[in-house]
């Protein structure tokens, strides 16, 4: 285990609330835990992720995996049971102004596209973000 990776008490939290992964054809699935550590790394030192250290595994199924899950509401469901149980700080969306293009309408009008495609798209990912499991879950099924 690397500096920065998930304690055995903190996989534990949240192994069940990761969806399970099947390999495609005959290539197997590898391990959420190996794989959730690699994204982390990545966020947390802020490299490119074909920069990722080689001991995650390869760069390109940990980033689809991430995207993924992204798109699946995990990381939203994820942040939001945390904050239920108390083992983290409110949270909140951010969006950085380097990796989001505003047109004319952005810089100063209400209801503008871009921002109305935002929160479209925020609510659309919240609705999708329904584990099976939650962290209460898994907390109370282990006691």
């Amino acid at each position: 285990m690397a500096r920065g990776d998930l304690t055995d008490l903190e996989w534990r939290i949240i192994e069940g609330l990761l969806p399970t992964e099947r390999g495609r054809k005959s290539r197997p699935s590898h391990d959420n835990r190996r794989y959730l550590n690699g994204m982390l790394h990545v966020l947390r030192i802020g490299c490119p992720w074909r920069d990722m250290h080689e001991r995650y595994g390869k760069w390109n199924s940990i980033y689809v995996r991430f995207r993924r899950w992204a798109e699946q509401g995990v990381w939203d469901t994820l942040l939001e049971t945390l904050v239920e149980l108390g083992l983290t700080d409110d949270w909140q969306h951010m969006i950085d102004s380097t990796t989001v293009r505003g047109d004319s309408q952005a810089a100063g009008a209400k209801g503008g596209l871009i921002r109305r495609l935002l929160v479209d798209h925020a609510a659309a990912l919240r609705q999708k973000s329904t584990p099976a499991q939650t962290v209460k879950d898994v907390l109370s099924a282990s006691s």
